[in-house]
């Protein structure tokens, strides 16, 4: 039988469109155990490399012969020899091009509706590592929104579609990811915004982004309104975009909400976080689509592989907006942590400015899922 291989736009299709798939992972179980390639109809094996040099005979009976077996591994190398050895056996198998660092940086670009006076917003999702971007587009001008370090999809989109990126914007300094804001700015000569109170330390010029903020994109009227939102970090800003549309960053997500120890502040900021989330958010519009910077499971996504809910959904369904009690509020919020991400303190210092990592040391920095929701 002959190997094929799958990239990882073909992967986030079958993610999208919730197609089954059977995944033979062959990186260490730790390894698999912390992060492996989601989707609501996948089932997975996972099966060491090293397990497999002597061949394959031993694993036949836990592998389907009636469908594509995909075998993923790390970098690709070791997928492709498994799947040669599974494809002499007569079983139809391809691997994933790249392994799962091609499929932590891939974003997929997913158009969210048309603005009321003309233009567009399109969310970035980035499916392996659970991230999410925004471009917002109006008279040929463009607004990146929370990039990720790979700036040539935004670029390469904007060019297609021959808009000029005039602004760049993070919602804060991140934790999980390195931001490709300072890149863009550098590339494109647009203005770099960033909220004040998370910039103390930035070794480079950017523009203070505050409350009330308005920034305008193209000669439309759509605005983008800095909402000052602290809680995952102090200086946590979300956005409201044509007065529809709700940009949360790390601070309110579909099925959970924002962790306040990324800076190692929990106990101090725990009371911010609940201030924005029932105080600030509840004088908001109901009617108001939320955008959140990130997604953990892949049931949050849409049928269009979009990431959105009105925010009187999430009033009524996520039960992070539904805590009466402050204290257990408190309690949930520093008590049920996941484990940090990984390399966040030096992903932090390289969007500070103040490291300045090589590509394949960034990608090594990045690997894993985000973590930046409380369970």
């Amino acid at each position: 039988m002959e190997v094929k291989s799958i990239n990882s736009k073909e992967l986030t299709q079958k993610v999208f469109n919730q197609e089954p798939l059977f995944i033979l992972d062959v990186r260490n179980e730790d390894v698999f155990q912390d992060w492996k390639i989601e989707g609501e109809n996948f089932q997975h094996l996972n099966i060491p490399y090293f397990d497999l040099l002597d061949g394959v005979d031993g694993i036949l009976s836990q592998l389907p012969t009636d469908r594509e077996i995909l075998v993923v591994c790390a970098k690709e190398g070791s997928s492709i020899m498994v799947a040669e050895m599974l494809a002499e056996q007569g079983l139809q198998v391809a691997y994933l091009e790249g392994g799962m660092k091609a499929w932590s940086e891939y974003l997929d670009p997913v158009k969210i509706g048309d603005l009321k006076n003309g233009g567009e917003l399109y969310q970035f999702v980035r499916i392996g590592k659970g991230c999410l971007s925004y471009m917002v587009t109006s008279n040929g001008e463009a607004a990146i929104i929370d990039a990720s370090r790979m700036i040539d999809v935004y670029m390469d989109f904007a060019e297609k579609n021959n808009w000029k990126i005039t602004h760049v914007l993070d919602t804060h300094l991140h934790a999980d990811h390195i931001s490709g804001g300072r890149q863009l700015k550098e590339a494109t000569d647009a203005i770099y915004w960033l909220p004040p109170k998370d910039a103390e330390e930035l070794t480079f010029e950017y523009s203070p982004l505050v409350d009330g903020t308005e920034i305008s994109v193209g000669n439309s009227t759509i605005n983008i309104h800095a909402l000052y939102s602290p809680g995952h970090t102090i200086g946590s800003t979300s956005f409201i975009v044509d007065e529809t549309y709700l940009l949360t960053g790390d601070i309110l997500f579909i099925d959970s909400i924002g962790r306040p120890d990324l800076a190692g502040k929990a106990e101090d900021w725990v009371g911010d976080l609940r201030h924005t989330l029932y105080e600030k958010y509840r004088e908001l519009s109901n009617e108001l689509i939320v955008l959140p910077g990130h997604f953990m499971i892949v049931e949050e996504l849409n049928a269009d592989g979009s990431v959105s809910a009105p925010l009187s959904e999430l009033f009524s369904q996520n039960h992070g907006l539904n805590i009466q009690d402050e204290k257990e509020f408190r309690e949930l919020v520093t008590d049920n942590l996941p484990p940090q991400p990984n390399a966040y303190q030096e992903i932090r210092q390289t969007n500070m400015g103040k490291i300045k990592p090589s590509e394949e040391e960034q990608r090594e920095m990045e690997i894993g899922p985000n973590r930046c929701a409380v369970r």
